[in-house]
């Protein structure tokens, strides 16, 4: 297939380009096969915008009252927005079309990523970065009774989990395919997390397939009980409701009896559907772009769309598991029914919630990359479409978006815990919807695997390195936390994404203004910090060289010299 039969008027003139905060622009327009590319025509301030089809969620054709124009309105999966005006409505429905066809290709092989070149030195490759095999050394605390296994190196086992997991060492490879058969999509429980100060660990799997007849897997009971401890009980974390748990028995799914899983205790923790959290991200951003609308009718806007509604769920689940595994040190199976997306919601916060390390630009990263991309969230189904396109499609669903707003709101609450600024996880929102890299394309490791991602496209994590791009999400007012955070889930601690949602209608540029204050407060900090550090080790060697010539110092020296420090 060529691009070309999709792009029906290449360049079109006398183009005028409105967006937010910005006067309007007049240039010339051209269509590529991949990006929209808006030319000015100010010789002194040429500017070019770039813009991936990809980007588009929905293009809105409108025409203009005042000067008989018509116009197109570009909604972009990341909430921003542009609105091209055109002379001739031939010519702007040409351009619409074209931007319509080309921005819903659903070829994986013919996405921008595969035809991008990095245009600078990679320092490392973002692909071999967080490998399982790179990553399990975070485990050698608990290698006597865990092991790695490579028993899904060709997919079969399960088709959406990594071809490396972690299983009890005490169970042989022929347990878990049982295992295995008795999970939903073959998703067997794995280790997600080891908790080193009460040794405890987290595990995460898909329903079992109980059905209405209770079907009982041996093999499976043995795998869950063997990471117990004597006289230890452990908890299942259901993120259905028990409802929902008995409808899906008759299904085909189910849950874990309590008489064939004794040492279990079931707890069910109810998070919606993902369906729902798509339905709730529409009304949401409905109520965030209607700017003319009164107090209470944004009010009542905001509590019909339920995305809050949504986030305390999410954060209240996943404190209940941290609290299990730090206040009690027992061992939890965390799952839903297909277990790749509230299980992977809610093991991902625990981790923020319970561990420094994932507070961290590179543990942050590590972490998107094993409980989400390893762990076979379907980004290419989930992100294929934001809160403005028009879709049949019942696979999409705001499921990661929903993930990082519930860190934006433990970050709001502990803006020093953290060493990436939030500009960082809008940054990852975008790139899970449209990018330059592949980190984020297909469903699962087999499908990336199938498409030689990591030979054919470049790496997140590589175009993250660069220093020039990882100081621009750094948070000024970072200060090392290694204590377990605790985020409050009521209803006034929690608040409105507006620098996401609300974008292209609030203007942040005072704020960003702001924070560029602090990181220059604090970088002053630093040098001084540093002049007197310096200054005290002059007078160590002062010091030293004083008692070995028997000359006895100024009492009051070091007082002066941290005075002079603190000028």
């Amino acid at each position: 297939m060529e691009f070309a039969e999709f792009i029906k008027v290449p360049m079109v003139d006398n183009v005028t380009l409105y967006r937010p905060f910005k006067v309007p622009d007049n240039g010339t327009l051209c269509i590529t096969g991949h990006h929209m590319i808006f030319s000015t025509r100010q010789t002194e301030n040429h500017e070019e915008l770039w813009l991936l089809h990809s980007a588009v969620d929905a293009v809105e054709r409108k025409m203009m009252q005042s000067n008989g124009k018509v116009s197109i309105i570009l909604r972009c999966k990341d909430f921003k927005f542009l609105s091209l005006e055109i002379e001739n409505a031939e010519v702007m429905n040409s351009v619409a079309t074209s931007i319509e066809q080309l921005s819903n290709i659903d070829d994986v092989t013919l996405k921008y990523p595969f035809f991008y070149r990095a245009m600078f030195e990679p320092l490392e490759d973002g692909w071999q970065a967080f490998q399982p095999e790179n990553d399990y050394p975070r485990f050698k605390e608990c290698a006597d009774e865990w092991r790695v296994t490579n028993i899904n190196r060709e997919y079969k086992i399960c088709p959406s989990y990594s071809h490396s997991v972690i299983v009890p060492k005490s169970i042989d490879d022929d347990t878990v395919i049982k295992s295995s058969q008795f999970r939903q999509h073959g998703r067997f429980p794995v280790l997600s997390y080891y908790h080193r100060q009460t040794k405890a660990v987290m595990m995460r799997c898909s329903q079992p397939l109980t059905g209405p007849n209770n079907k009982r897997c041996k093999e499976d009971e043995k795998l869950l009980n063997a990471v117990l401890g004597i006289g230890k009980r452990g908890y299942i974390i259901d993120t259905r409701s028990q409802a929902a748990a008995k409808a899906s028995q008759t299904k085909g799914g189910g849950y874990e009896p309590d008489a064939h899983y004794s040492h279990w205790r079931r707890i069910h923790q109810s998070i919606e559907k993902r369906q729902t959290f798509h339905e709730s991200l529409i009304k949401l951003l409905e109520a965030c772009t209607d700017d003319g609308c009164s107090m209470d009718k944004w009010l009542s806007k905001l509590e019909s769309s339920n995305w809050l509604t949504h986030v305390k769920d999410v954060l209240t689940c996943a404190c209940t598991v941290a609290q299990c595994i730090d206040s009690e040190g027992a061992n939890v199976l965390v799952h839903g029914s297909e277990g790749f997306d509230s299980t992977l919601q809610i093991t991902s916060l625990v981790q923020v919630v319970l561990d420094h390390d994932c507070r961290t630009i590179n543990g942050f990263e590590a972490l998107v990359e094993r409980e989400w991309l390893q762990a076979g969230h379907p980004f290419n189904d989930r992100c294929v479409k934001s809160a403005f396109a028009v879709t049949k499609n019942r696979q999409e669903s705001p499921v990661f978006l929903l993930f990082l707003d519930c860190v934006w709101q433990i970050w709001q609450q502990f803006p020093c815990s953290f060493e990436f600024n939030e500009d960082f996880l809008v940054a990852l929102i975008t790139h899970a919807y449209y990018s330059d890299f592949g980190t984020f394309l297909c469903n699962n490791e087999k499908e990336r695997k199938k498409f030689k991602l990591s030979e054919r496209t470049v790496s997140l994590w590589t175009y993250l390195t660069r220093p020039e791009i990882l100081e621009q999400y750094l948070n000024p007012m970072y200060d090392p936390n290694p204590h377990v955070i605790w985020p409050s889930v009521a209803p006034q601690s929690l608040g409105v994404w507006t620098s996401l949602y609300q974008r292209s209608y609030i203007k942040d540029a005072k704020k960003k203004e702001a924070w560029r204050e602090i990181d220059k407060i604090q970088s002053r900090d630093k040098e001084l910090r540093s002049r007197v550090a310096k200054l005290r080790r002059m007078l160590a060697s002062l010091e030293k060289e004083a008692l070995s010539s028997g000359v006895m110092m100024p009492t009051d020296l070091e007082e002066d010299c941290t005075l002079e420090g603190g000028t």
